[in-house]
């Protein structure tokens, strides 16, 4: 009988644990979902008298002159004040100031919106507004620029000093147009082998903490929410109750507790990235404003403001030097919005379906390849310099997206350190890595040795000696390159410091001529005939991964020379591709390097079996000899 799992002593099937994950999950999301949106309770709060009581309409409200029992300042459930399918007039000024003057007597281009007879509710009514305005003075040195929304219903009067102003047809709200940020860190260059009367001088900036000024986006959406019905006013997610203006006369329903509050404006300006923004100082004298007006289902409108105010927070909490919660500082989930806003939607959605492909080819080739190294038994078509030399190559690289982290996805910085980690252990299975004591005249007292794990059968005297002849080639061609690339950067090129030109030229060689590092293994494939000691798994994993790369390059944000190292590897796929057409490999069969490819570990374990002789196996003996010695002289294809 078979042995129990570990399933089935402990008493849960597959099945039942699989369920009770899904209620898990769910019951998690749920939980995410009433933190984004809030209490979510339409009903009412029952723990009030009177406050689940139905919400008549604004206009059957009962006589202000008649007291109303028990009044509640904060009310607890309020309902729109004006019915759905209202037709509304929006004007928009412009201001330094929190108190507008009279609308008739504002400057006449602080008023940078005026549309009439939008409709609530009415999805097809999408209007775009474009115009320019003057910066005031005061928002010229870091004051607020402040917008001013007027609202009313079609017909009605806007400007709140008016005779017939009315606060149960209009209302009025602001919000700011800019926002104040840590300065944008601007990295200075200079010519290294000029003169001390042309060089730049770089300052370091002495101040404690980071500079913030004051930024502003052209671009965002005033978005009506038409579909958010009656809402419980205390237990809403703090996001959202700021875009809720309740009726400003304090009015109360027949038991004192609930109240009505005005059409929701969202002023959305999740979709609005950093790069875009411009910074506002006396230079700045004329600003741009484009404004989308449309409707919002009620379920985005929380989504988009619980989390842009999050990352609001964390930024802010970033900036300040404070703690930081999971979400980081948001410079992720800004790099996320960038591609969303920036990427052509085509592009996008092959790179989300090829996202998942790379991810797992990732992982294959990652197993595939420590399964190769660790079965491999010898060194024959090894080339233990280019392993070296993918270090040094990682190393440098990893160094160089370090140095401009600013403009690196830590995804590229956490795959690069990874492959660094693998090519290190590599060493490990090719050579023994020792530090022996140094000869003498030597400047240090130990220096590190590779030496080999057991005498190197003939096959893999070849091998070095073709690694030793391809490498001799590889420095006449590297070596000259290198040279010629250092003296045009350090000539006609500016750096921030000798260490970041050293690191950029030798990361923009190895970007350049990386490729020629591969080239030995393929020169060694072909004096061997042979591809059959090459990881064919891995190797075609991380070539499909190469072409997955090139689609990445063009919507993760990167250095310049690391998006155009991406295309490099394809040359040596195709190479790699033909010579593996041309030294055909049976992986069914152990071949000349006594490697058994795909099967490899199968034989292992059925050569590990107890042999069992029949028991006529006397009688059949020399007949089967000569069978398997005839066997065995068959040559592989």
């Amino acid at each position: 009988m078979p042995e129990p799992t570990a399933e089935t002593e402990s008493g849960w099937s597959p099945t039942i644990k699989s369920a009770i994950q899904g209620i898990g999950i769910f019951l998690l999301a749920q939980f995410v979902l009433n933190q984004f949106i809030g209490g979510g309770n339409k009903n009412g709060n029952t723990s009030t008298p009177g406050a689940s009581s139905p919400i008549p309409s604004f206009d059957a409200r009962p006589d202000s002159a008649v007291a109303v029992e028990s009044y509640n300042s904060i009310p607890q459930n309020v309902a729109p004040i004006w019915p759905m399918d209202s037709a509304l007039d929006l004007s928009i000024y412009v201001s330094p100031s929190l108190v507008m003057p009279a609308l008739k007597s504002a400057p006449a281009e602080s008023l940078v919106v005026q549309e009439k007879g939008f409709t609530i509710g009415n999805w097809k009514d999408k209007r775009e507004i474009d115009t320019t305005f003057p910066v005031p003075d005061e928002v010229q040195h870091n004051g607020t620029l402040w917008a001013h929304f007027y609202v009313a219903l079609a017909g009605h009067e806007l400007d709140p000093a008016a005779s017939d102003y009315s606060v149960a047809k209009a209302y009025h709200f602001f919000r700011p147009l800019n926002v104040v940020l840590p300065k944008k860190k601007v990295v200075k260059t200079k010519k290294l082998l000029r003169g001390s009367n042309t060089t730049e001088v770089v300052e370091e900036d002495v101040t404690s903490g980071p500079t913030f000024t004051s930024y502003y986006h052209p671009n965002f959406t005033i978005s009506v929410v038409p579909d958010s019905g009656t809402l419980n006013y205390p237990t809403l997610h703090p996001a959202i109750r700021q875009f809720i203006v309740l009726e400003s006369t304090g009015a109360r329903d027949a038991s004192g507790q609930n109240g009505w509050f005005y059409p929701i404006l969202f002023v959305n300006t999740f979709w609005q990235l950093r790069d875009h923004m411009t910074e506002l100082n006396s230079t700045v004298k004329r600003l741009p404003l484009h404004i989308s007006l449309n409707n919002l289902n009620n379920w985005k409108f929380s989504l988009y403001a619980s989390i842009d105010e999050g990352l609001k927070q964390n930024q802010q909490q970033a900036a300040t030097g404070g703690p930081v919660g999971a979400g980081g500082d948001g410079s992720e989930f800004e790099e996320f919005k960038r591609i969303l806003v920036d990427t052509n939607i085509y592009l996008l959605s092959t790179t989300a379906i090829v996202s998942v492909l790379h991810m797992v080819f990732e992982m294959l080739a990652f197993k595939s390849d420590i399964s190769h190294w660790r079965n491999k038994k010898d060194n024959v078509g090894i080339s233990v310099r280019t392993i070296l030399a993918n270090v040094f190559m990682q190393t440098v690289i990893l160094l160089y997206l370090v140095d401009n982290r600013e403009g690196t996805s830590w995804m590229i910085l956490f795959g690069q350190g990874m492959g660094i980690v693998l090519e290190a252990w590599k060493i490990t299975k090719t050579v023994d890595v020792r530090v022996r004591p140094a000869p003498a005249g030597s400047w240090l007292p130990y220096h590190v040795t590779f030496e080999d794990k057991h005498k190197l059968s003939d096959t893999e005297q070849k091998t070095k000696e073709y690694d030793e002849i391809a490498f001799r080639y590889l420095y006449l061609i590297a070596i000259p390159l290198l040279g010629a690339y250092a003296g045009y950067s350090l000539l006609y090129e500016t750096h921030k410091s000798w260490y970041s030109f050293i690191i950029t030229t030798l990361v923009g060689s190895v970007y350049a001529y990386g490729f020629l590092m591969m080239v030995p293994s393929l020169y060694i494939n072909y004096r061997l005939q042979s591809v059959a000691h090459m990881p064919a798994k891995a190797m075609t994993y991380k070539f499909l991964n190469t072409f997955i790369d090139d689609l990445f390059a063009f919507t993760i944000k990167m250095p310049m020379l690391h998006r155009l190292a991406t295309l490099r590897d394809d040359v040596i796929f195709f190479v790699y591709l033909y010579q593996g057409w041309k030294y055909k490999v049976d992986y069914a069969r152990v071949n000349e390097f006594g490697q058994g490819g795909d099967e490899e570990e199968i034989e292992d374990k059925l050569a590990n079996k107890p042999l069992v002789s029949p028991p006529d196996a006397d009688a059949g003996s020399s007949a089967k000899v000569s069978g398997i010695d005839k066997g065995s002289a068959k040559k592989r294809k």
